[in-house]
């Protein structure tokens, strides 16, 4: 598994924010969003460690933290990956995906990871990519993050969220694109459109650290 980065810090963002939790990282994406703050991860001459999955997992057990956030660029597509989340799982560490919704997040049956899976929107530049089958794997436990850069964006989401009855299915988050647009203008959407049981929320390492800051 081509590894780029781990580190203990805490969730910046999805329903542990807060909580302490390790991160995994891997190479490679199938996108490359406008605003990703990660793309480094992304090119092709990214240095990388080849880590196995029992190797991850023991490192993880060695942290004592429970929380274990696997992200990327795009997690689901290393090659070992269900693997490596099987073996964490048996180790009763918490395992969130974070997936960008271009990659199927089916096929996790019995016990599986929580998703938090983003809809990209028009901002992006990728919503064309997006794999709306997934919404019918959405459990409880998981969340859908819509990054909003601007009005647009923010009335797409809602229309996302209304077709498949997002909050009835799963957490629901609005992000702002760091920079691009206020936070306030989307609590005055949520507002506006008495958007109940869904959350604001600002990735909060970039509060914390420099926002560039990498490592947190």
């Amino acid at each position: 598994m081509q590894v780029v980065e781990k580190f203990l810090s805490i969730n910046g963002e999805g329903w542990r924010a807060g909580e302490t939790a390790l991160f995994i990282r891997f190479r490679g994406c199938n996108l490359r969003c406008s605003y990703c703050d990660t793309m480094w991860a992304n090119e092709a001459d990214c240095p990388f460690e080849e880590e196995s999955p029992r190797a991850l997992a023991d490192y993880a057990l060695q942290t004592g933290i429970r929380n274990v956030t696997l992200t990327g660029g795009e997690p689901l597509l290393q090659k070992d990956i269900k693997e490596l989340i099987r073996l964490l799982l048996e180790e009763d560490l918490r395992v969130e995906i974070e997936t960008n919704g271009a990659v199927s997040i089916e096929g996790f049956e019995g016990a599986r990871p929580v998703f938090t899976m983003d809809y990209k929107l028009p901002s992006s530049g990728y919503e064309s990519r997006m794999l709306l089958k997934n919404m019918e794997s959405l459990r409880k436990e998981d969340t859908v993050k819509f990054v909003s850069g601007s009005r647009q964006d923010l009335e797409r989401a809602l229309e996302i969220i209304r077709a498949y009855d997002l909050t009835e299915r799963c957490h629901v988050y609005f992000s702002p694109v760091f920079g691009a647009i206020e936070p306030a203008e989307i609590v005055g959407f949520l507002l506006e459109h008495k958007l109940n049981d869904v959350r604001l929320q600002i990735q909060m390492h970039k509060v914390i650290w420099d926002p560039d800051k990498r490592g947190v």
